[in-house]
């Protein structure tokens, strides 16, 4: 069975990469520049080239974006380019109608909250966007590339160019406005980073008991979830066995420890978080009679 792409789902993540777009344009707006705020990504790039090198910032922008594009185009596909050239023209387009609409609008005179409240709108924007397989253009395709092709997280990227453009603007820039511009960074990334795994979570649990096949068994047929039988050793009697392995969602959790129970009061039970879980019966579907992984 294949996921359904049709035009609801290509309208759907254009409603998204909107929608990430706007979130992003409302922070820039209501707390970013009212609150003279310095942060990353391409604007912040092009802050140092203009002070460096004195070129335009304007100029800078869009010839970065430009060479940005190309790149997301040739490593990350046409549908990628399509969906990021959404976000280079609405961007700036609905960021301008905020600026006009909140003109004079400071809704907070601290710039710590200023930077926090930007930094969780702006956290969220990215985060919708990039889920839709697009970008907001800019800074934002260096990371894409890098998960691509080297599996480097994209938070985690994000982050160090970031910082680095930041730690750049210190030249220039007072000491707080650096501090400030950091902190909304790390608030944006962190919240990226959550929106980036919401939804993929499942819970982790082992089970070690005598009664490893009756659990396993009842698992597959009441819980309709696979599992992975371990071969494991006690360390106190050395007694060699199996442990159970399966993962399943949170509200599944209750039901599945009480079937546990219910089998072997006396079972031992590991339960964690895992921030995701992919493989048939999770980001794809099972086929007709399978099972699912566990």
């Amino acid at each position: 069975m294949k996921t359904p792409k049709g035009p609801l789902f290509a309208a759907g993540k254009l409603l998204l990469v909107l929608l990430g777009n706007t979130l992003y344009a409302l922070a820039i707006a209501l707390f970013v520049l009212p609150s003279g705020l310095i942060t990353g990504g391409t604007t912040g790039l092009g802050l140092v080239a203009q002070h460096l090198l004195g070129l335009p910032l304007s100029a800078f922008v869009g010839l970065f974006n430009a060479a940005m594009f190309v790149v997301g185009l040739c490593l990350l596909g046409k549908v990628f380019a399509l969906t990021t050239a959404v976000s280079s023209f609405y961007f700036p387009l609905v960021l301008e109608v905020f600026q006009r609409q909140f003109q004079g609008v400071r809704l907070t005179s601290d710039p710590l909250l200023a930077a926090v409240c930007s930094g969780l709108l702006i956290g969220v924007g990215i985060g919708v966007v990039i889920r839709a397989g697009a970008s907001t253009g800019g800074m934002d395709i260096p990371p894409l590339v890098l998960q691509k092709k080297f599996r480097v997280p994209v938070s985690v990227s994000m982050y160090a160019f970031d910082c680095t453009i930041l730690l750049l603007q210190a030249l220039f820039s007072q000491t707080e406005q650096v501090l400030y511009g950091l902190m909304l960074v790390l608030t944006y990334t962190l919240t990226l980073n959550k929106v980036m795994v919401v939804g993929s979570g499942q819970t982790q649990l082992k089970v070690v008991s005598k009664r490893y096949q009756e659990i396993s068994q009842a698992i597959l047929s009441q819980v309709d979830r696979g599992t992975t039988l371990l071969k494991s050793r006690g360390g106190f009697g050395q007694e060699e066995g199996y442990t159970v392995l399966t993962v399943v969602s949170a509200r599944e959790l209750p039901r599945l420890t009480r079937l546990v129970t219910a089998i072997d009061p006396e079972a031992f039970m590991v339960v964690s978080q895992v921030n995701e879980v992919r493989g048939r019966g999770f980001t794809r579907p099972k086929r007709d009679g399978e099972k699912p992984h566990g």
